[in-house]
């Protein structure tokens, strides 16, 4: 467990043999922990940034970043998950995993930035919240459900960025925008591709088949309509070239907000939740016809006896208010 936080646990196939190897070594690229994170890109996209601290509740949570940046010229609230370099950095960012007060700040920040006319970008790379007992003590559900629910209604364009892994719902906590942007050898799914083999085949040794059966990677999320643009990586990825990486990320999130500010706070609403609800199309068969209902043996002796009542005439009697048998 501590060699994947620390992306030790598999090497990068240079060239994967099969479909299956391919994906799972997408897979690793995405956990690679030289990738950039959140404060690395900020440090060639923006101009300025100032970062806040704290959810005015219970404390501050490293593992996730927040804070005011300006990038191109336009002022924005910028939100993101922060791993470590090295092992000490990510013991003291508990790995990239947040607790609830990691949430409830982003929430400060994003109020802020409706409050003020800004617009919102978050960094996603992020296994999962903190599954300990702490983190749920202190509402790890009710935290990212609210985040959730405060991002599908702000009053400000969001753009989504996923840089690394995004995975289950502490990755939603920060993922609902107008539009979702993801690097190229990153990956987004709702559980891990550890947590669905032990889940389906019981057993986190066929993680590899469960990666390639939820079509986990960039591309495959693309062709899905989860993510809006896919944006190329530098190299033999974005962790060799963090410089041009940012590059890409600042004009792919510029064109997009060029976008979104020409449009009234109604429709943004309006569009983003519309987005939301068009995820996951199904189909209404006709329902088919029931069965008749076959009598019951106490059905077919009371049919051989003539002026005697069934048992749902002797109930309708009596929910009538009617005196039934015995009650005369």
């Amino acid at each position: 467990m501590v060699d994947r936080l620390l992306g030790r646990a598999h090497p990068e196939p240079s060239q994967p043999a099969s479909p299956t190897a391919a994906v799972w070594a997408h897979v690793q690229q995405a956990r690679n922990l030289k990738r950039p994170h959140t404060l690395e890109l900020l440090k060639f996209m923006a101009e300025e940034f100032v970062e806040l601290h704290g959810d005015r509740v219970f404390g501050d949570d490293s593992a996730i970043v927040a804070g005011l940046a300006k990038i191109s010229g336009r002022r924005i609230a910028v939100i993101g998950f922060q791993k470590g370099q090295d092992t000490e950095e990510n013991i003291r960012r508990n790995f990239g995993l947040p607790h609830p007060e990691g949430y409830r700040k982003a929430n400060r920040i994003m109020d802020l930035a409706e409050r003020f006319g800004m617009p919102v970008l978050t960094f996603v790379d992020v296994q999962g919240a903190f599954p300990g007992a702490a983190a749920e003590e202190r509402g790890i559900a009710e935290a990212i459900a609210t985040s959730i629910g405060i991002m599908t209604r702000l009053r400000t364009p969001i753009v989504v960025v996923i840089t690394g892994e995004g995975g289950s719902g502490g990755a939603l906590g920060l993922a609902v925008g107008d539009c979702v942007l993801a690097l190229e050898n990153s990956i987004y799914a709702v559980i891990s591709p550890e947590g669905c083999a032990t889940i389906l085949w019981r057993s986190a040794e066929q993680s590899q088949q469960a990666a390639v059966a939820m079509k986990v990677t960039a591309g495959e999320q693309h062709e899905l309509g989860i993510v809006d643009e896919v944006i190329p990586e530098p190299g033999a990825g974005a962790h060799t070239d963090t410089a041009e990486t940012a590059r890409r990320i600042r004009d792919a999130v510029n064109a997009r907000l060029d976008v979104l500010t020409k449009l009234s706070l109604d429709e943004l609403v309006e569009a983003r939740f519309n987005r939301y609800r068009a995820y996951g199309p199904y189909t209404v068969a006709d329902r088919p016809a029931a069965p008749a209902e076959r009598p019951g043996l106490g059905d077919k002796l009371r049919g051989l006896l003539p002026g005697r009542p069934s048992v749902p005439q002797m109930l309708g009697t009596r929910r009538n208010g009617q005196p039934g048998r015995g009650e005369e």
